[in-house]
């Protein structure tokens, strides 16, 4: 991909940008790459260090709040006033992270981990996610998506390194991922200088091109906001059972090895991927009410038969699953930022650190409810959440799209 210095004939065109789009999702792919190291090893640091589910639960809820918390606030002040290169540090507080995570020895020193690589994710998201946005030439969806399968692709890469590398050869293994931190770095230093000319030449632009008006009322846009939040608790809920405890629910019900796991998490975590390409563009040809639709309902047939069903059926449902339940997404923050034009970042930063928010604490509630029944248990309970969608029929149309 080209990140040499563009003109602002070029920046300033009603076209998409490509070539940063495409380095913003690789960018993206080592993000979420590293923060996969966390969840991928705990079947390993769960017998190291002789770990209930419920202090499992807790590393998670750790990482997902910090990378919660934080994430509106820093899109609200990059909205006012933007930072080229915040994702960059971003990065660099990830990188801190994987290094702590390499040599803890304690469950308190892999908490501090979490936490570390928690706040590198609430600096990366914001200004990365409004970056898309702006990268999209009008083509909203399909910016979020490539966006997006970066951030996924790098999920479902992290569990096959991890069990290719930290599985056989130990925990301090974990280092040979700074690899992909500096890599990440230079990529993340380019695109800033892109985005400083885009900024620079936006400041001077009479025309705020990209920021629509719509038709809502601000009672309708506050009563979306919160129903678009109510999806997003029922996805991230279930995709926490999934994430966190599919290694465990396998191995439980199937007896399945902790490699073996791994390489099934990864295949669900490459349908969720593949999911998330696809529902960008659909919801910018045919709406985004119409993908949310889809991917939050038409997932719980699948989601409701896969706790009764054999091995081989269980695999093919979580494929069905991640393909149908990602695609949702994308639509929800695009339909989100067209409902709030002007705070992109805010809104990127509010959405991305819910459904980290929401990831945290499902695993967490999830884990102490799996210690006090059982892993089946909580796949059963799980199975249901996907009928919250029944919410989407109250969003409205914005501009009259579907």
């Amino acid at each position: 991909m080209n990140l040499k210095s563009i003109s602002k004939q070029e920046i300033s065109a009603e076209k998409t940008s490509y070539s940063i789009l495409l380095a913003i999702c690789f960018a993206h792919l080592i993000n979420d790459l590293l923060q996969s190291i966390l969840p991928s090893i705990y079947p390993m640091i769960q017998k190291d260090y002789s770990l209930s589910f419920s202090q499992i639960g807790m590393i998670t809820f750790t990482f997902q709040i910090t990378a919660s918390l934080l994430q509106p606030f820093v899109g609200f002040y990059t909205d006012k006033k933007p930072q080229p290169y915040s994702f960059l540090f971003g990065m660099i507080l990830t990188l801190f992270g994987i290094i702590l995570l390499s040599f803890a020895s304690s469950f308190y020193t892999i908490l501090l981990a979490a936490g570390v690589i928690g706040l590198g994710s609430s600096v990366f998201h914001p200004e990365a996610s409004k970056l898309a946005y702006f990268a999209s030439g009008g083509k909203r969806g399909l910016a979020q998506s490539i966006f997006q399968l970066g951030g996924n692709t790098g999920s479902a890469i992290g569990p096959l390194l991890v069990a290719l590398i930290v599985a056989v050869y130990g925990q301090q293994h974990i280092l040979w991922f700074l690899i992909f931190s500096v890599i990440g770095i230079f990529i993340l230093l380019k695109v800033g200088k892109w985005y400083a000319n885009y900024l620079s030449w936006r400041a001077t632009s009479a025309s705020k091109r990209m920021e629509e008006n719509h038709n809502l009322t601000k009672k309708q846009v506050i009563r979306s906001v919160l129903i678009l939040l109510i999806l997003i608790f029922s996805k991230f809920f279930y995709t926490a059972s999934m994430t966190n405890y599919f290694t465990f629910y396998l191995i439980d019900k199937f007896g399945v090895s902790v490699q073996q796991s791994q390489f099934y998490l990864f295949v669900f975590l490459a349908s969720v991927a593949a999911g998330t390409l696809l529902g960008g563009p659909i919801g910018d040809k045919y709406g985004r009410r119409v993908v949310m639709k889809f991917s939050i309902l038409g997932v719980a047939p699948f989601t409701l038969l896969m706790p009764h069903v054999n091995f081989e059926l269980t695999i093919l449902l979580a494929v069905l699953i991640g393909l149908i339940l990602s695609s949702a997404f994308s639509a929800i923050i695009v339909y989100a930022q067209e409902l709030l034009p002007g705070r992109i970042g805010m809104v990127s930063g509010l959405f991305f650190g819910f459904a980290f928010g929401m990831g945290g604490l499902g695993s967490a509630l999830l884990g102490r409810l799996a210690d006090q029944t059982s892993i089946g248990y909580v796949f059963y309970v799980c199975s249901f959440l996907p009928l919250i969608g029944l919410f989407i029929y109250f969003l409205p149309s914005i501009n009259n799209k579907k």
